[in-house]
């Protein structure tokens, strides 16, 4: 069995487990779409950049736009040809992934991975200072935040039924399998897929290898900020059909790692987290929020492979699915679609209105050999909106 994660390429091994073969007046003065529960659909009124094939991250600042292109593991400025940073080999797995702007100070940071993430970073670049380099997958080598969380079948099971599912599991290569075992515990494994300003000097930064986010401060100490929590699916009939696992299966519930893929800060400092997560495939992604000194608190699910979130300064919350080609905006903690195009894998809040990119490449079906698209990073407006030149 293989998990469809494949879409995200750089998501390849961020999880080990693998187990399937109209504007209110308040806002119109500003552009915004505000918390208006029954949203608009958007379109494109400027294509900002056609030249990347995996926009899988940007960060916008004023006129200038960061885009990370993780297939060619560059960070680049749009309207500039020489990159700003080139990380790891891509062909070996390596990638820059998430990038973010301070807007007060200027700081510009990303995350960068090696091939088995025995390398992993985040590089903060500050005008007229040297690099900040933090090792991230030395923090995760020294505390796996998630070590004591269980993932895979913690279920007591017959002998007859433990040995049908340990055959898939074996098969799917989840670790603990080979040596007898449903479940297994946080394994070692750091992927930073994106990051965050704090505002305060700091950044908060979604590892998804590692399942959890992380602060990491001016001179580049990291600590933890939350740990995100398995999640739980029931393998119904139509799971079972999806992923390819026998009918001993039925009924039983998979814990799948969470596999952030964003995080944003919200009206009074609250972080928002997206999670694709990694294990059986129909697991939805969700959204949680993560409070000062609190556990993290899912506020919506439902997503299809919920790949990044922007959020507009009234609280709207709105969802890049790449399993869906879709922006959709939360809505009593569900997507309600607001934006349609295939292979969209981003979006951010800016301006006074949305941004997007898609990554044709990451949403191909496995096994596909149509030569790539390449991605788009566009301006989106509402239905009155007219383009831009």
């Amino acid at each position: 069995m293989s998990r469809r994660i494949k879409a995200i390429a750089v998501l390849a091994a961020a999880a080990t487990a693998t187990l399937s073969t109209g504007l209110t007046h308040a806002d119109a003065a500003t552009g915004g779409y505000g918390s208006n529960p029954q949203p608009q659909h958007l379109k494109v009124i400027k294509t900002l950049s056609s030249s990347y094939f995996g926009p899988l991250q940007f960060a916008v600042e004023g006129k200038k736009v960061f885009v990370a292109d993780s297939f060619t593991s560059t960070l680049n400025l749009i309207g500039v040809a020489k990159p700003i940073a080139t990380g790891p080999d891509p062909s070996t797995g390596g990638d820059i992934a998430g990038v973010a702007v301070d807007a007060k100070t200027g700081a510009l940071a990303y995350t960068s991975s090696n091939g088995d993430h025995s390398k992993t970073t985040l590089t903060i670049l500050r005008k007229g200072s040297k690099p900040v380099v933090a090792d991230l997958a030395k923090f995760e080598k020294t505390h796996n935040p998630d070590g004591r969380v269980i993932y895979g079948i913690t279920q007591h099971l017959s002998k007859s039924v433990k040995s049908c599912v340990l055959a898939s599991l074996q098969q799917g290569g989840v670790p603990g399998a080979a040596q007898g075992k449903t479940f297994y515990s946080g394994q070692v494994d750091s992927h930073p897929y994106a990051v965050a300003s704090l505002g305060d000097g700091s950044w908060a930064v979604a590892d998804a290898g590692g399942n959890d986010v992380v602060r990491v401060d001016r001179w580049g100490h990291v600590s933890l900020i939350a740990v995100l929590p398995a999640q739980p699916l029931k393998l119904t009939r139509a799971v079972l059909a999806a992923n390819g696992i026998p009918s001993c299966g039925l009924g039983l519930t998979y814990k799948s790692e969470a596999v952030p893929t964003d995080v944003e800060v919200g009206p009074h400092g609250a972080l928002y987290v997206t999670t694709l997560p990694g294990g059986v495939t129909g697991t939805p992604g969700s959204v949680y929020k993560l409070a000062h000194g609190c556990q993290p608190e899912k506020i919506a699910t439902g997503f299809n492979e919920a790949t990044n979130l922007a959020i507009d300064p009234w609280g709207g919350i709105y969802v890049a699915e790449l399993g869906a080609g879709r922006i959709s905006k939360v809505v009593h903690g569900k997507p309600v679609t607001v934006f349609s195009k295939p292979g969209l894998v981003a979006d951010e809040w800016a301006n006074g209105h949305l941004y997007a990119s898609t990554a044709p490449a990451a949403a191909a079906p496995e096994g596909s050999t149509a030569p790539p698209a390449p991605g788009v990073v566009v301006e989106l407006g509402n239905a009155n909106s007219h383009p831009k030149s």
